[in-house]
């Protein structure tokens, strides 16, 4: 099987062929860190951690890297309105994006570079280009020449005639061409500033990223990903900074993910839609709203609605009743080795298939159809009065290499443990044994308030989570 991704650079699927066999260098971008991230936020956050994680499952050695961009505009007018220095302002923020994105189940990045921490790199990249002349300084700012790079918008698909008539241009005096973007800016009073060849000011947005690429990865990577509002200016930019200075490809793969819609309406801060995930996840599971994005194709727009929510939410709870009962009726099965082959042909093909569309452009709902094929045979199988040991664990073993790559079974933080679950359970037995109800009933509205639910079946009480 040979894992596809469809490049939007070259506006085509293609084999996924890494430029260090074995090895993968990916770079997603980041937050600007002046404000919580909403749920708009969480989709590429949790696509390029799918990507991630099923390139390990692979066995692909990843550096993934995503940044923070903790100074510019937004930064610098939020921390006046707060009356907080622009670093605290960061310090803040990066901590509520690392927890947010932890309760979605998102692994940690190898590496989360902050533009604060890349100055030198980032005057080093600029300098570079002024000395090509690719950029120009002018009254302490400076600019990309973009008429200079002929490939200036071979991202986007546009070129600088029609980007012109296609895109809302800052008019300024300063700017050769009103296509030319800023690599440097020079501070205003009380501003925050780094000195530098041009005298005291800030980096641009799109330098940043081109520093850090060529700093921590190299100057070819395999994968850049981000948003599809990403792809013009920041992205088209980036290339146009880094191939001017380095003489190769910025990347081999572009990944861009849809956006998300709210009610079928863009989400926006006119309309006031937006969701914070830190808001959200007190409604519902986290779990549920990663196995929603992951619902629809990463390239197809998704529409966020309480439907679409409910919907998750019943299809996500078939799967976690699955691998409970699993679970549950594991710990009474029979110890025979002996398990048909017809099963084990069946897993197989399942897994087969799984990994076939997944390898198909990370196409994650046809993944999660396998996913509910495995649970359809077992629930089947759990249907039988006897079970074998070894059959319930090749289910358990497939379903939990499945969620390597979905991350969507329920992650255990501050809930009970399985362990305590069950001695409270047998603890509320033996109370029902001896008449002691109140203390059975105690234990029962505690199971509840956590999200416990008991059932009696025919091989005794089992319990599953909400």
């Amino acid at each position: 099987m040979t894992l596809r991704v469809y490049n939007t650079l070259t506006r085509k699927k293609e084999e996924f062929v890494p430029i260090e066999p074995g090895k993968v260098k990916m770079y997603v971008c980041g937050p600007t860190v002046y404000n919580y991230i909403h749920i708009g936020n969480g989709r590429p956050v949790i696509f390029f951690d799918v990507v991630r994680r099923y390139l390990e499952t692979q066995k692909y050695e990843v550096t993934y890297i995503t940044n923070f961009t903790d100074v510019d505009d937004k930064m610098i007018r939020k921390a006046e309105e707060l009356a907080v220095t622009v670093p605290e302002l960061a310090k803040t923020f990066i901590q509520a994006f690392l927890d947010d994105v932890k309760t979605l189940g998102v692994h940690d990045a190898t590496l989360n570079p902050r533009v604060t921490e890349n100055i030198q790199e980032i005057i080093d990249f600029i300098a570079a280009l002024v000395e090509k002349d690719f950029a120009y300084e002018a009254r302490g700012d400076v600019y990309y020449r973009t008429s200079k790079f002929t490939e200036y918008g071979k991202l986007s698909n546009q070129n600088l005639e029609e980007l012109q008539y296609g895109i809302r241009i800052e008019v300024d005096d300063r700017k050769e061409s009103p296509q030319d973007f800023v690599l440097w800016k020079a501070a205003k009073p009380g501003e925050i500033y780094w000195d530098s060849p041009w005298g005291q000011g800030r980096p641009g947005w799109h330098i940043e990223c081109s520093a850090m690429v060529r700093k921590y990865l190299g100057e070819t990577i395999d994968i850049h990903g981000g948003g599809q509002d990403l792809t013009f200016p920041h992205h088209e930019c980036e290339i146009a900074q880094t191939e001017a200075v380095t003489g190769h490809p910025m990347a081999n793969y572009w990944l861009h993910n849809a956006f998300l819609n709210i009610d079928n309406e863009k989400m926006s801060k006119s309309l006031g839609n937006g969701i914070l995930i830190r808001d959200l996840v007190k409604q519902i599971k986290p779990q549920v709203f990663r196995f929603f994005m992951l619902s629809a194709h990463y390239r197809n727009p998704l529409n966020f609605s309480d439907e679409s929510l409910k919907q998750a939410s019943n299809a996500l709870e078939r799967i976690q009743n699955a691998y409970d009962n699993l679970k549950h009726r594991l710990a009474t099965a029979s110890a025979t080795s002996e398990i048909e082959s017809v099963l084990t042909d069946r897993l197989a093909a399942i897994a087969n298939q799984f990994d076939d569309k997944m390898n198909d452009d990370f196409n994650t709902p046809d993944a999660i159809t396998a996913v509910f094929d495995l649970v359809a045979e077992a629930n089947l199988y759990l249907q039988q009065e006897r079970v074998n040991a070894v059959a319930l664990q090749l289910f358990l073993d497939q379903l939990q290499a499945f969620d390597q790559t979905l991350g969507i079974l329920s992650q255990q933080t501050d809930e009970l443990l399985d362990e305590e679950i069950e001695q409270l359970i047998i603890e509320r037995t033996e109370s029902r044994k001896s008449k002691n109800w109140a203390r059975a009933d105690e234990i029962r509205d505690l199971l509840t308030e956590k999200g416990i639910f008991l059932e009696d079946t025919p091989q005794g009480i089992r319990w599953r989570r909400k």
